[in-house]
């Protein structure tokens, strides 16, 4: 038994019963095994069991296959600067070419922006429940956000600039916190200025970028 050599090889004396029963040999062998248990946990020191028992503890891997990372209470350019490579799942390759595509040219602060609008959307009801789902979204004869349908290329061209927004997707998908656009769920460039504007609350300007959300509604006085 296993306790029995970590108690340092203590062991009990046994007998082997000479019955023609095997029925009667088999519950004699399971009275002595027990009794042999006993007498070598006895001999272990408390603190040794309980770490040969403790469950092993869980672990997720956020990172690939690397240590756990956690996500920070801001991304800054030097955090991200010490992040490994980032990897994911499908959602979080739609995020990261979301990011990308939609702001590699801004700030890291505009980048988060506009992860933080894809995930105030899966928040909200009236949007799909996947990252993917909400990307992909179009209606109205447009796309809910321009790179999944202007007849472009996909692929990242910008190896440095795929990574940054790579790890940006990776933090926030794993729970950096969202604070710069107050919920917003739609945005568009400052060079232009679209009708839907105007039933809408305006919540931030980061870089090249408006943020809106739905304005609040509250019930009528009757």
């Amino acid at each position: 038994m296993i306790l029995l050599a970590l108690a340092g090889g203590s062991r009990a004396e046994t007998t082997v019963s000479q019955s023609n029963d095997p029925t009667a040999v088999a519950e004699q062998g399971l009275v002595q095994l027990l009794f042999q248990e006993r007498v070598g946990l006895s001999s272990v020191p408390p603190d040794r069991v309980a770490a040969i028992t403790a469950a092993p503890a869980k672990r997720s891997w956020p990172w690939s296959r690397e240590e756990p990372v956690k996500a920070p209470a801001e991304i800054s350019e030097a955090w991200l600067a010490a992040q490994p490579h980032a990897r994911g799942d499908a959602q979080f390759q739609c995020l990261a070419q979301t990011i990308y595509h939609e702001a590699r040219g801004e700030s890291v602060q505009g980048q988060v922006a506009v992860a933080e609008v894809v995930l105030n959307r899966l928040e909200d009801p009236r949007f799909p429940k996947t990252i993917c789902g909400v990307v992909g979204q179009g209606g109205r004869g447009g796309c809910a956000f321009s790179w999944t349908c202007d007849g472009r290329s996909d692929q990242a061209s910008d190896r440095e600039a795929w990574d940054q927004a790579a790890k940006i997707a990776r933090a926030m998908i794993d729970g950096a916190p969202r604070r710069l656009t107050a919920g917003a769920t739609f945005f568009h460039t400052r060079g232009v200025r679209p009708t839907w504007t105007r039933s809408y609350q305006r919540t931030a300007q980061i870089g090249a970028h408006t943020f809106y959300r739905r304005a609040l509604q509250t019930a009528a006085l009757q």
